[in-house]
C-alpha cells in the first residue's frame, strides 16, 4: 500500500501502535500544526480501527490518507532521511538533537528536495534499538528525567509544533520582506547614512574618517539585514532629517 510520498513536509510514523485511540488523537495532533501524512506500522489492533476514527475528530483526513505496512524498513523504505524519537539514552552512536534543531535540519533537508520521516514508538515502551538503528539521528525532548514519559499524541504534538514553528507558517499582521538583503540594497544604505553622518560633522577630525568609515561599512555588513531592515533604517533617517528640518 503506498500514499503520496513524504512531498514538502515529513512522513509521522508511527511504530506498532497499540490503541486505535491514541493513533486518532495523534492524526488531531499532526492536522493542528499542518502536518497530514501518516504512515503506521503493524499497529496492534489492526487498520482501519474504528476508535482511531472516533478520536481524530476532524483531522479524519490524516487517517483517510494514512498508509499500514507490515515492518518499518517497508514503511520508510522510499526515505532519504529518518530521525527517531526517544527520551533515553541508547547505545547507538548517532546524532542526537533536540526537537528544535531536528526540524530546522529537517526543515533544509525537504528544502533540497530529500524525504524526512520521523519515527513514534509504541505508547508502552517506545521504540526498540532495531527501530533505532535505521534512523539517522535521534530527537530527545528535554524532559523531567525523573518522568520522563509522554503518550504518543503528546510525542507527535511537540513535533509537529516545532515543525510548524520554524516554518515561519504562522500568520503575523504585517507581512515583511524577510529574505536577506542584497549586497547592492546595503551598500546603498551605508552610502545613505555616511552621506548624513558627513554633513553633520560625524567624522572628525578628517586624518580619522577613513578608518570610521570602514568600522560603519563593516558594521553593515555583518549585522544580517534583511530587505525590511534596510527600509525600516532608511525611513527612520529620512524621519529625522524631515523634523530636523522641519523643527
Amino acid at each position: 500500500m503506498s500514499d503520496r510520498g513524504v512531498g514538502p513536509s515529513p512522513a509521522i510514523v508511527l511504530v506498532r501502535p497499540q490503541m486505535g485511540e491514541n493513533i486518532g488523537a495523534a492524526a488531531r495532533a499532526m492536522l493542528n500544526f499542518g502536518l497530514d501524512r501518516m504512515r503506521l506500522v503493524a499497529p496492534r489492533d489492526g487498520w482501519p480501527n474504528p476508535g482511531a476514527v472516533a478520536m481524530a475528530s476532524g483531522a479524519g483526513r490524516v487517517l483517510d490518507a494514512a498508509t499500514a505496512h507490515d515492518d518499518l524498513p517497508a514503511a520508510i523504505g522510499d526515505c532519504d532521511f529518518v530521525f527517531a524519537t526517544t527520551a533515553r539514552g541508547r547505545e547507538l552512536a548517532k546524532p542526537v538533537m533536540s526537537p528544535e534543531h531536528a526540524m530546522a535540519e529537517a526543515r533544509r533537508l525537504v528544502a533540497a528536495g530529500r524525504k524526512v520521516a520521523i519515527l513514534f514508538g509504541p505508547e508502552r515502551a517506545g521504540l526498540e534499538n532495531a527501530d533505532i538503528a535505521r534512523a539517522n539521528a535521534i530527537i530527545t525532548v528535554p524532559v523531567n528525567p525523573e518522568f520522563f514519559s509522554l503518550n504518543l499524541a503528546q510525542s507527535v504534538l511537540l513535533i509537529a509544533y516545532e515543525w510548524r514553528r520554524q516554518g515561519g507558517d504562522v500568520v503575523h499582521e504585517v507581512q515583511a520582506n524577510t529574505d536577506p538583503a542584497s549586497v547592492i540594497e546595503v551598500e546603498k544604505l551605508a552610502q545613505h547614512y555616511e552621506a548624513r553622518l558627513e554633513e553633520a560633522g560625524f567624522f572628525f577630525p578628517p586624518s580619522k574618517a577613513p578608518g570610521m568609515k570602514v568600522v560603519l561599512r563593516n558594521m553593515w555588513s555583518r549585522l544580517g539585514l534583511t530587505g525590511s531592515d534596510v527600509q525600516r533604517f532608511h525611513g527612520m533617517l529620512r524621519q529625522l532629517l524631515r523634523d530636523r528640518d522641519q523643527g
